[in-house]
């Protein structure tokens, strides 16, 4: 299938028989209908949480005039989700102790706390921001499991050759709730001067009325779903649907030894984490970044819902055409790099058009920018297939936190410094070409295998 095997010490007894082997048949995997149901309550938590860690970028200059934000309160807000993943350990923990189920009440628990304190409409515009801050980090808690668990779930629920599918779209739900904030943000609040049809909004009360009309509309989405997963949401069928799903899986101190001395996992790591990273705090002051090309707060909403919905679209077909096309996740990965090495640089050198004289227009913005959220974004649910692979029998939560754990330091780090350097953003853009090119020069190196594909195919036959 074009890949190496692992090494013999990379590799460990799964199925270890308590006794003599006997004549008995082995228990075959079954797949439930309800696995669907499932899936879309992890996904529709993953779309609120998006949905939420966004909410202020796109509505940047809307929420200066209400809040008296400054550039660096709405670069500190977007912050607040990469800080949430510090206790992330803690979250891996329990996933792996205690349980899918366990783990999500939590998150939605914090993600329903959160959306509430943002909503509470308090005059005091000191209090209110530091609500509105305090609810973001809230929010910003629910990320490990969010981020992590969708391989979890797909291996827990899902056969082998819907494993890449269900992955894709657990994990890349939660940028569409990122994407329609793009969307819903400018069409639900006018910016300071804008025009709705004929009526131009200066007055400071009514856009501070959408904002809050917008925070009251996620807080009851987000009760509801927390209620569903109260009342139904469990953390495995009563028969696992695969060989790999039923296999024993290393301890969890035992597995995060594993990952921290495996190379070839922490070469894969970077790879995934360095872009994605930077990708995610790139687009979350989008609009700042395109507000010197003079594109409107609609229009870089515009362009970033776009480029997320097509990373998420791509992504999910690319996810399919690998549970048809198995032990090729390296070389997509490596057409999605360059592709995003590419589109990232024309990206640059539009924006630097004083001194490459190239042309900035509306079109050359849209589709560089697009084409970047296309290859990035869609390259998530390939790298987290890839990662198991790499580690098995490494929990995939345990895998997962980790990678997106080192995702979220780098966004951090890199929202971190834009606090410092806000005046001018052009190193962002920088920073993202980058990030891509790095990307693919690790890919180029990585040697692959495919240790839980072997166990299911050729154990299970």
């Amino acid at each position: 299938m074009g890949a190496v095997e692992s090494t013999e010490g990379e590799r460990e007894p799964l199925l270890v028989p308590s006794q003599p082997a006997t004549n008995t048949q082995p228990v075959l995997g079954r797949v439930y209908g309800r696995r669907w149901f499932v899936l879309t309550m992890f996904s529709l938590l993953g779309f609120m949480q998006g949905l939420v860690w966004n909410t202020w970028g796109p509505i940047q200059v809307s929420a200066k005039h209400v809040f008296e934000f400054s550039s660096t309160d709405i670069a500190v807000l977007v912050m607040w989700g990469p800080v949430g993943y510090l206790p992330w350990l803690l979250f891996m923990w329990l996933m792996d102790k205690k349980g899918l189920r366990a783990s999500l009440l939590l998150s939605a628990f914090f993600m329903l706390l959160g959306a509430a304190l943002r909503s509470v409409p308090l005059k005091d515009l000191y209090y209110r921001r530091w609500m509105i801050h305090g609810g973001q980090l809230l929010n910003g808690l629910a990320g490990p499991t969010i981020m992590s668990a969708g391989p979890l779930l797909s291996t827990t629920w899902f056969a082998p050759d819907q494993r890449a599918t269900a992955t894709a779209i657990a994990s890349l739900i939660g940028y569409l709730g990122s994407a329609f904030a793009f969307l819903i943000g400018p069409l639900a609040v006018p910016a300071p001067n804008g025009t709705v049809g004929s009526t131009v909004y200066w007055n400071r009360n009514h856009i501070g009325d959408r904002i809050q009309f917008v925070l009251y509309a996620e807080v009851g989405m987000i009760a509801a779903l927390f209620v569903a997963v109260l009342f139904y949401f469990p953390s495995r069928p009563p028969i696992p649907p695969s060989v790999a799903a039923a296999s024993q899986r290393l301890s969890y101190r035992s597995s995060i030894c594993r990952l921290l001395s495996n190379m070839r996992f922490l070469m894969i790591a970077l790879a995934y984490s360095v872009p994605t990273g930077v990708v995610a705090g790139w687009a979350g002051v989008l609009d700042m970044i395109l507000t010197p090309a003079k594109v409107s707060q609609v229009d870089a909403g515009w362009i970033g819902f776009w480029s997320i919905v097509g990373g998420c679209v791509f992504g999910v077909a690319m996810a399919r055409f690998a549970d048809y096309i198995r032990g090729m996740l390296k070389l997509i990965l490596v057409l999605m790099f360059a592709g995003a090495s590419l589109a990232a640089t024309w990206f640059t050198l539009t924006c630097l058009t004083r001194l490459t004289h190239l042309p900035s227009t509306q079109a050359t913005l849209y589709t560089s920018c697009i084409l970047v959220g296309i290859f990035i974004n869609s390259s998530v649910p390939i790298f987290l297939e890839l990662f198991i692979e790499t580690v098995y029998p490494v929990p995939e939560g345990i895998t997962c936190g980790v990678v997106t754990f080192l995702s979220n330091l780098f966004t951090g780090l890199l929202l971190f410094c834009l606090t410092f350097y806000f005046t001018e953003l052009s190193w962002l853009n920088w920073c993202l070409t980058g990030s891509c090119i790095f990307s693919l020069l690790l890919l180029l190196f990585f040697r692959e295998s495919y240790d839980r594909l072997y166990l299911d195919v050729f154990v299970s036959v």
